[in-house]
């Protein structure tokens, strides 16, 4: 395990820099890195990294997120109001449509197989979206309208809602009936996510207040907690739908709320985390990659995603009707949308898995997809914000 941990930094930190240093997303790197290091390449990963590869990888979620809410005023996401709440669902809901129309004819499959596979395609990547956005946050691109505050309201429930839909296609698939509660368990998870992290946030505040201890000790005290959140999901899920990520945010933002002092303190240590937790997490995507399912993909799998991404753009569009955002501004929003990595790695295989016949098709859309826009994605936010935003002093 020391050895593939010492091959993951090495050779994840070196490929990001020098691609860094040429202007390219350093993710393109710590993808590649996995597909070097993984089992689909020169399968140096130990199999111990492998198996906890799934906790890892939400582990590195965690950290991102709690970044995220640490750094996202509740004050602006109550100007983004609307659109925010749009955003996380029309996207989405554009491009599955697209896809179970384009699909059938295009690859021969069912129309349920079709749906399926536009949940599978439909996610955002928060992994890629996230960090960006808190940069730009930072630097004061987008400011004034709160346009990085709008991608992360969206992105972050646009991933509950696609998981939900993709469950639910299943089991049509599978002979189940579809029932209204299953669309339900969206806003109920949204809801009753932040109500837990806003409890848990107003709780460590109190405690924080009254018990002195180091900095360290909180930040370590808040992950702890924040991986409560996730293990609960996983207990509950059978019984009642709870959004763990959305309760991570929500706890980082009622601490910025309400003890703005400690939060400006940690958020620089979470920051340092998130250095090896970003290699982590992109270097064991690119491990989950099945490059052999790549074999099964051609010209009119690369026209399928093309399409969808391009109705996914007009989602973006029309969720930012009867806004004060400028064309450029709407663009760059529509750019921000595009990646998609850990969701796609995530359930790619599950189809396949649970004895659909499409399984291997989707499986290899789901590799090209991350492949395709995770890059395409990263690299329009890094180059293009400094020319379609403002920047703000």
């Amino acid at each position: 395990m020391l050895l593939s941990l010492a091959l993951i930094l090495i050779i994840g930190f070196s490929l990001s820099g020098i691609l860094n240093r040429f202007r390219i997303p350093g993710l393109i790197g710590l993808i590649f890195t996995g597909i070097l290091l993984g089992p689909q390449g020169l399968d140096l990963i130990s199999a111990d990294i492998l198996n906890i590869s799934r906790d890892l990888r939400e582990i590195a979620l965690i950290v991102i997120l709690l970044r995220a809410g640490l750094t996202l005023e509740l004050r602006d996401l109550k100007k983004v109001g609307r659109p925010a709440v749009l955003m996380s669902f029309v996207p989405a809901t554009f491009e599955i449509l697209a896809i179970s129309f384009i699909a059938p004819p295009l690859l021969g499959i069912s129309y349920i197989e079709a749906l399926i596979l536009g949940s599978v395609l439909s996610a955002v990547s928060p992994a890629v979206v996230v960090p960006r956005m808190i940069h730009l946050m930072e630097s004061g691109y987008g400011r004034k309208k709160r346009i990085p505050q709008l991608v992360l309201a969206g992105a972050s429930v646009d991933d509950i809602y696609v998981i939900v839909l993709f469950t639910a296609f299943l089991g049509v698939y599978a002979g189940n009936q579809l029932r209204a509660g299953v669309f339900l368990s969206v806003p109920v998870s949204v809801l009753s996510g932040m109500a837990l992290g806003i409890v848990a946030g107003l709780v460590m505040i109190s405690l924080f207040r009254k018990i002195h201890v180091r900095d360290t000790i909180k930040v370590l005290i808040i992950l702890s907690v924040s991986f409560l959140f996730m293990s609960v999901e996983d207990l509950i899920a059978p019984y009642f739908p709870l959004s763990g990520l959305l309760a991570v945010m929500a706890l980082g933002g009622t601490i910025l709320k309400g003890y703005e002092k400690l939060a400006r303190r940690i958020i620089g240590k979470f920051s340092k985390i998130w250095v090896g937790a970003e290699i982590l997490l992109f270097v064991l995507v690119g491990a989950a990659v099945e490059v052999e399912a790549l074999s099964g993909a051609g010209f009119k799998s690369v026209l399928l995603i093309g399409c969808a991404l391009l109705f996914r753009m007009i989602g973006v569009f029309i969720s930012l009707i009867r806004t004060s955002l400028s064309r450029k501004e709407r663009l760059f929003t529509a750019i921000a949308y595009l990646p998609k990595a850990t969701v796609q790695a995530a359930i790619g295989t599950i189809p396949l898995s649970q004895g659909v016949a499409a399984g291997d098709t989707i499986l290899s859309l789901a590799v090209l997809a991350i492949i395709l826009t995770a890059p395409l994605g990263a690299f329009g936010i890094d180059h293009l914000h400094e020319k379609l935003l403002e920047r703000d002093a």
